[in-house]
């Protein structure tokens, strides 16, 4: 009975070890990254106007008379009175809507194709534009829609508005409270639409490599993948506890095999 239960409490003890000892090169990000390595940020490229972007374009100048024809106001009219006094009515900047066919309709330039230009691109032209109306122009150029969308196996998978256009791919993954133990660092998905054509990479986050790819800053409306470890996939249909559960069991036999000899 004795030597049972030792046999068995080995048994499940390596066991449990095997299960649960995983190797770092598998999860540690930038491992080939040496000390003092630069690497040159050559292929970072400005996020492109696509249909279905909101624009908040601003045109401002000295004399603001004289730039408020280019500006898309909206008037907003009070709910109600407060204290018997009325609130008078107020304007509030519009954004512009890029169409299916990569246009927005600006005030006095009339119908501009905006789709594949980067914000600077778009802000030197309309300044060009504007120039031939206004004296020194200055003409501001958000994108208020840049959204990200992050799936798999991250700890909250969903789809994020970024403040800006400069996302990195860890940034991003960032926002989703990083990938899970379960993730694949070494294959990760990402996604691109342009509004033409749909583009996708496989992405090792273990390599510094990483670092030079095209991808490793996000555009708005990528989608971001993190495919599940094979262990996660061949263990999706018992419980994630099942490791606890063993090591429990081991430290019971333990105990009944100091009982029983």
């Amino acid at each position: 009975m004795k030597r049972y239960f030792i046999r068995l409490v080995v048994v499940i003890c390596l066991g449990t070890m095997g299960v649960s000892c995983v190797s770092p090169k598998k999860i540690v990000y930038f491992q080939d990254l040496t000390e003092g390595q630069r690497v040159l940020d050559t292929l970072h490229k400005s996020s492109k106007i696509q249909p279905g972007d909101l624009l908040s374009i601003v045109v401002s100048a000295y004399d603001l008379n004289a730039v408020r024809p280019f500006n898309l106001m909206s008037e907003t009219r009070p709910a109600a009175e407060v204290s018997g006094i009325s609130i008078n009515n107020t304007n509030q900047q519009q954004a512009y809507l890029t169409a299916q066919d990569g246009t927005i309709d600006f005030p006095v330039l009339g119908n501009l194709e905006v789709a594949g230009l980067s914000r600077t691109e778009l802000s030197e032209r309309l300044t060009k534009r504007i120039s031939e109306y206004v004296k020194d122009p200055i003409v501001t150029i958000r994108i208020l829609n840049f959204k990200v969308s992050l799936l798999g196996e991250v700890n909250r998978p969903g789809t994020y508005n970024v403040e800006g256009e400069r996302l990195t791919l860890p940034a991003a993954l960032g926002l989703a409270g990083d990938m899970t133990i379960y993730g694949r660092r070494d294959n990760v998905l990402v996604i691109r639409d342009d509004g033409k054509t749909k583009q996708y990479e496989y992405l090792d986050l273990r390599s510094a490599d990483v670092l030079n790819s095209e991808y490793y800053y996000l555009q708005q409306n990528d989608v971001v993948y993190v495919e599940p470890n094979r262990a996660q996939v061949q263990s999706s249909s018992f419980n994630r506890n099942a490791v606890v559960y063993i090591s429990v069991a081991s430290l019971l036999l333990s105990a009944m095999a100091i009982i029983f000899r």
